[in-house]
């Protein structure tokens, strides 16, 4: 029988603990009892506690309680987990790490693993709207921006929400093999493996801020004017700046080039189009600047692991 525990904070996001849980809930209905997860929760100060969307669960053990170890310890996210500091926890997630099977976080979850000094050194990631955050506040861990979760030796950490699913699922595909977590998923209607990464759910360009800078104002024109063709230069042109100099401010007050920019922009623009359109495809890909379906199939694949039909059908 394999222990799995789940600490629970103040404002944890619930759906981060309930996901994982079903799922070794599920798996339990297909084992043998003496295989089965036995799962429990452990309160970080007192057993009552809080979830972010006020529902409030009663904790088996407290901190001071908890007895390992554990196979499995999950560590979830929630509003809390990136704005407030919880140091006995910490404390004892360091104490606690070295012995645990598996150390494993759920979206924001992350942040606490950093703050006990858990991180760094690893592979990690996140949801995709905190992997900057994360790598800002912990420049020692090594973020991955476009994963749905990662594993680095016995820590696994997983993106938003819901890929704590999908981070649960293989943890019972490893123990129990791959037929059993395909049933599993089965049972919860989601998918074994998910085509694409975070990056098909964010935005790739950023919304720019209305500053008068030269930067700035070429970024809005190509937002505005996606289906035009651009080229370095152009974009040099328009913010009437040399094509060198122009390329090297962009690229450090942007953080990409200035055709990655344009790239970028005009697949937001294609994905608003799937999203909200029957259009053929052949047209979204002109109202996107891509200039053929071919091109355009090529760049989705590339930077979001998906083609064009499947992002339509997945999201419109």
């Amino acid at each position: 029988m394999k222990s799995v525990a789940v600490v629970l904070f103040p404002e944890f996001l619930l759906l981060d603990v309930a996901g994982p849980m079903e799922v070794f809930s599920i798996a339990n209905r297909f084992l043998e009892p003496s295989n089965c997860y036995q799962i429990s929760t452990i309160g970080s100060d007192e057993l009552r506690v809080r979830a972010s969307n006020g529902v409030v669960l009663h904790a088996d053990v407290d901190l001071n309680q908890a007895s390992g170890p554990y196979d499995v310890l999950l560590v979830p996210g929630g509003p809390s987990a990136y704005k407030e500091v919880y140091p006995r926890l910490e404390c004892w997630l360091r104490t606690v790490a070295c012995e645990v099977g598996c150390l494993a976080s759920i979206c924001t979850g992350a942040f606490i693993l950093g703050q006990a000094g858990l991180l760094d050194g690893r592979r990690v990631t996140t949801h995709w709207n905190y992997t900057e955050r994360l790598a800002k506040r912990y420049p020692q861990a090594i973020v991955e921006t476009d994963q749905i979760f990662v594993r680095d030796g016995k820590l696994l950490t997983s993106g938003g929400v819901t890929t704590g699913i999908d981070l649960a699922l293989s943890i019972v595909a490893e123990d129990h093999g791959k037929r059993l977590a395909l049933a599993v998923a089965k049972e919860l209607l989601v998918v074994m493996r998910r085509q694409g990464g975070q990056m098909q759910f964010s935005p790739l360009v950023a919304s720019v801020v209305k500053e008068d800078s030269p930067v700035s104002r070429v970024q809005n024109y190509v937002l505005e004017h996606v289906s035009e063709e651009f080229s370095v230069e152009r974009l040099a042109s328009l913010a009437g700046m040399s094509t060198r100099h122009f390329a090297r401010v962009f690229n450090r007050e942007v953080k990409m080039t200035p055709m990655e920019f344009v790239q970028g922009a005009r697949i937001d623009c294609a994905r608003g189009l799937l999203e909200t359109s029957g259009l053929p495809l052949k047209t979204v890909a002109y109202r996107s600047g891509f200039g053929s379906v071919r091109h355009m199939r090529h760049l989705f694949g590339e930077r979001l692991g998906l083609t064009p039909s499947q992002y339509r059908r997945q999201f419109g």
